[in-house]
């Protein structure tokens, strides 16, 4: 599918963040959500649907999918969010990182929105410091922050510590969702708020909110989607603001 490129007003207020970047005497940051932003697929949800295609993982309930959705549309995605974490307990780290790079070998082509490839390349050469913040499980972005250049260990999301090369069940971090995508980021760079964010949703608010040079609303989905309507409204939200506006 052919995606609309960036405008030159966008370019122009790149051009500019980078420039004021590299003015800086200190590592300076952007910030991208992942599903929606980068690539027009939901990786996360794509690789639970991989895991029961393939009867991956034991003792999942009767109609996963629908247990996972049913939870995630209950008030608070949160859990269910991290469940798709849990589930893979007593798998080694391993063992589902090479499940999730084959979930995203069977994506072909993966939507991935080249201009947003183009822009990542422009800042690291500038070398402002990327990094991806999901509320999906963050195993299951890496691979897609691979192919942009991204490293799997700037990807933060949503996970599971891990003992012994193995997954366990209790939370590692904080829930890479709304207000936690700004908390997790903020630790890893040391409360250095980020140079530029980008995001689909309202789920990437708080994200564009700490911004302290360029905030960009994204998105590319169609009326009759789910995501839609907190598109649209990350959209109104951008304008109240003057953040920069674009639909793939």
């Amino acid at each position: 599918m052919k995606y609309k490129n960036f405008g030159p007003e966008i370019w122009d207020r790149i051009d500019q963040v980078i420039d004021l970047a590299k003015s800086k005497q200190t590592q300076q940051f952007a910030a991208f959500d992942a599903d929606g932003t980068l690539w027009d697929t939901d990786l996360g949800e794509s690789f639970f649907k991989f895991q029961i295609k393939n009867n991956l993982l034991p003792n999942l309930p009767k109609d996963p999918w629908r247990h996972y959705r049913d939870w995630k549309e209950s008030g608070d995605p949160r859990p269910a969010y991290l469940w798709l974490a849990q589930i893979n307990q007593g798998q080694t780290i391993d063992t589902v990182r090479s499940w999730a790079e084959s979930c995203v070998k069977e994506i072909v082509p993966l939507p991935i929105f080249e201009e947003q490839k183009r822009l990542i390349e422009k800042l690291q050469s500038a070398k402002i410091k990327v990094y991806i913040i999901t509320a999906s499980v963050q195993w299951a972005v890496e691979p897609g922050a691979i192919r942009l250049g991204v490293p799997k260990e700037n990807v933060i999301g949503v996970k599971t510590k891990i003992m012994n090369g193995k997954v366990t069940n209790e939370q590692d971090g904080e829930m890479t969702y709304k207000e936690g995508k700004s908390k997790a980021l903020l630790t890893v760079t040391k409360n250095i708020k980020p140079i530029l964010s980008c995001g689909n949703t309202m789920g990437d608010f708080s994200l564009l909110e700490n911004s302290v040079e360029l905030s960009l609303a994204v998105g590319a989905a169609i009326e009759s989607s789910e995501l839609f309507p907190t598109e649209e409204k990350l959209r109104e939200e951008a304008r109240k603001r003057n953040w920069l506006i674009h639909r793939f």
